[in-house]
């Protein structure tokens, strides 16, 4: 007999797009699957910024209350989104594979500046509730107006073409899933080495129940090791800097074809306008995020 599947996922459209691009997945393997949608506290408070909203979990919480009472089986996230340290009885079961993890500086044409690296007029306005890009896009540009930003991401591309902004930044990975076309706009991609995204950016995750075995099993059938081997260094560091969606923290781990694992690193400390940089490339993954963090925190 095959198993029916309950997909609890949030209800934008990347969040929709991720999973139904699971629910593809299982369906090809002969797994029925519906999807329940669920609001999140990130996704019912959009007046502020995600550095002033309290505690860690924003936009997985719900979905992880609703997984822990049996209404769904499985809790699609944003990899990025979700916190480092599950909930009891919760379980991170698989991971998908990595889209583009970079993020992508989107300028209103009267904006653009070709003569500068970013390609923006001094004093633009740029747009982005995440505390991480404020913190590197100013380090990169000081005299910048950085505003915040929130709305998913169709909505937010609205309002840089409505002009509230001259440019605004968001993940690649989310434009490239959801095929915008931003031919109307300059668009920059920020190279990961340079403007480090957020830990387990480009990546969605699979939660499921410890006890359920059956879930665990298919999840573990799809999930991208290769995948893992990077987003595993990062998410270290992001547990061991105990952080969330708030903290100024970019980090970035890539493993070449010769296995080595390749570290950028970003942090912003409190009240301190200069940015803290690492990289560091070893052969393996032992102490790796602890080098990393112990220089960000030196």
């Amino acid at each position: 007999m095959s198993q029916h599947i309950v997909i609890g996922t949030r209800g934008s459209q990347l969040a929709l797009w991720q999973a139904n691009s699971l629910k593809d997945k299982l369906s090809k393997r002969g797994v029925e699957c519906t999807l329940n949608i669920i609001k999140t506290k990130g996704d019912q408070i959009q007046d502020l910024s995600f550095d002033k909203l309290e505690g860690k979990g924003f936009f997985t919480k719900e979905i992880e209350e609703a997984l822990l009472k049996g209404e769904v089986d499985i809790a699609v996230h944003s990899l990025k989104d979700l916190p480092t340290d599950q909930p009891q009885g919760l379980v991170l079961a698989g991971l998908s594979e990595r889209e583009d993890p970079s993020d992508l500086l989107i300028i209103n044409n009267e904006a653009f500046n070709e003569n500068h690296p970013l390609r923006l007029h001094e004093k633009a306005k740029v747009g982005t509730s995440s505390i991480r890009r404020k913190k590197q896009i100013l380090d990169l540009m000081s005299n910048l107006e950085v505003l915040d930003l929130r709305g998913n991401v169709p909505t937010r591309i609205d309002k840089l073409r409505q002009g509230h902004y001259d440019a605004i930044i968001l993940a690649s990975a989310g434009v490239n899933r959801l095929e915008i076309d931003l031919s109307e706009f300059k668009t920059k991609r920020l190279n990961p080495k340079e403007f480090v995204p957020a830990p387990g950016q480009g990546v969605v995750a699979y939660q499921t129940r410890v006890e359920d075995k059956t879930t665990r099993k298919i999840l573990a059938a799809i999930h991208d090791k290769k995948t893992a081997m990077g987003t595993n260094i990062e998410r270290k560091i992001l547990r061991l800097m105990d952080g969330g969606c708030q903290v100024p923290l970019g980090a970035h781990c890539k493993v070449d074809d010769q296995g080595y694992f390749h570290v950028h690193a970003a942090y912003a400390k409190d009240n301190e306008k200069d940015l803290l940089r690492v990289q560091i490339s070893q052969s393996s993954s032992i102490n790796l995020a602890e080098k990393v963090v112990d220089k960000l925190l030196a």
